[in-house]
């Protein structure tokens, strides 16, 4: 199971993308804003992050560059399967 809370570059791990795609995805609104914890505290929480890949499973977002709908593919799958890969 991913952290509850993921800085941007373990969110970015987790997804197999790089991290101006996780801000690519944020600006296009695919993927949700992060939490601001303190003033250089940052996060994304897991379960908001989940909920929006999730509802990207009916169809495909055209907008979304390759690598990042492959990266989605398998974080999905990889949550489904209940496996987690940590960052290394």
């Amino acid at each position: 199971m991913p952290a509850a809370y993921m800085t941007r570059a373990s969110l970015a791990a987790e997804l197999q993308i790089g991290e101006s795609t996780v801000d690519e995805m944020v600006r296009r609104g695919v993927l949700p804003r992060p939490v601001r914890l303190s003033s250089g505290c940052v996060r994304w929480r897991w379960a908001s992050v989940d909920q929006a890949l999730s509802s990207m499973e009916g169809g495909a977002n055209d907008t979304i560059a390759a690598d990042a709908q492959a990266g989605v593919r398998r974080a999905l799958e990889a949550a489904k399967a209940g496996g987690h890969r940590r960052p290394a």
